[in-house]
């Protein structure tokens, strides 16, 4: 949009700058605004109509609004403002240094836990002996798996959740501190090494092909996907406004559960996925649902291969 007071522009959808230009009937641009799909059946624009997200006399504003802007379109003096030009954004310097990584302190802290007998009697450590990055080398870079006893995928931070209570006797909540610090502290253990998920079983190639359905599945009020703005034919690679969109083919996982700095609090991946689902107007699933655990394999599996390197460092 013009004007130098809109910031940040994105690079998602089209220039609009000079849309009065295009000569597009005023009905036309209502229907566009009102519910696009009825005009073009895959775009990635909110039915902002049907959902009532607009009012039909806001939308009459915003046609006339939108006629209005015959340009010319005036040349950008800051390069930051134009998202065609914006620098991508710089990471947060070493996420494995502890001075630069909140979240290394807290799952440093976690080692005590981990020989602490719960209400059972027993501790983490008496059932697999030895310090932790010797004892638990390798394991969390094959999560998320099928779980055979469970009969499901799940990530780390899942199996801690039912593991736990039924070894120690001690709770650990999905998305609790105890139990997201701890999967930062185990997943510590396998730094550096690759990603190793299993792809090939049955089980496996079942879960993988339902989390890519989740992935490409438009849902809530804004009708989106997680493929609109992460798939690179469409999003990804791109600025939503001022946010800068991953690409999943480049591995969005490896660093996860990540300190985000704006929220004071280290991350993992589900909660981010619900972070995610709050814009679009969709319900959240429960933390532990089995549908998150099969979108996460999915996502996963772009990183296999790849390094770990958990806690990771975001805004």
């Amino acid at each position: 949009m013009p004007g130098d007071d809109v910031w940040p522009a994105g690079s998602v959808g089209p220039d609009l700058s000079t849309f009065g230009t295009r000569g597009l009937p005023d009905a036309h641009v209502y229907m566009h605004l009102h519910d696009s799909r009825v005009l073009f059946p895959k775009t990635v624009m909110p039915p902002w109509g049907v959902t009532g997200a607009l009012s039909p006399q806001e939308i009459v504003d915003l046609v006339a609004y939108l006629q209005s802007l015959k340009g010319p379109a005036q040349p950008e003096k800051d390069p930051d403002r134009n998202p065609f030009t914006r620098r991508r954004p710089i990471g947060f310097g070493d996420n494995l240094d502890p001075t630069n990584n909140p979240a290394v302190v807290a799952a440093e802290d976690r080692e005590a836990l981990w020989n602490q007998r719960g209400p059972s009697g027993k501790s983490c450590a008496e059932c697999h002996p030895g310090a932790i990055d010797t004892g638990m080398k390798g394991v969390a870079a094959r999560y998320p798996k099928f779980v055979k006893p469970y009969g499901r995928v799940m990530n780390l931070e899942d199996y801690l959740t039912v593991h736990g209570p039924e070894t120690t006797g001690r709770a650990f909540p999905m998305e609790s501190d105890d139990n997201v610090s701890m999967a930062i502290r185990l997943k510590m253990a396998s730094n550096g090494m690759p990603v190793a998920v299993d792809l090939e079983s049955r089980e496996a190639r079942a879960a993988l092909a339902r989390g890519e359905a989740t992935f490409k599945r438009r849902v809530g009020q804004r009708n989106h996907a997680c493929a609109d703005c992460h798939a690179p034919d469409r999003g990804a690679n791109k600025f939503l406004g001022g946010r800068f969109l991953g690409n999943v083919t480049e591995g969005l996982t490896r660093h996860f559960p990540t300190w985000r700095t704006s929220q004071n609090q280290a991350w993992d991946m589900r909660k981010r996925m619900q972070w995610c689902m709050t814009p679009l107007g969709t319900n959240m699933l429960a933390a532990d649902a089995v549908e998150y655990a099969e979108l996460e394999l999915y996502l996963t599996s772009f990183d296999r291969g790849k390094p770990m390197s958990v806690p990771g460092i975001r805004h």
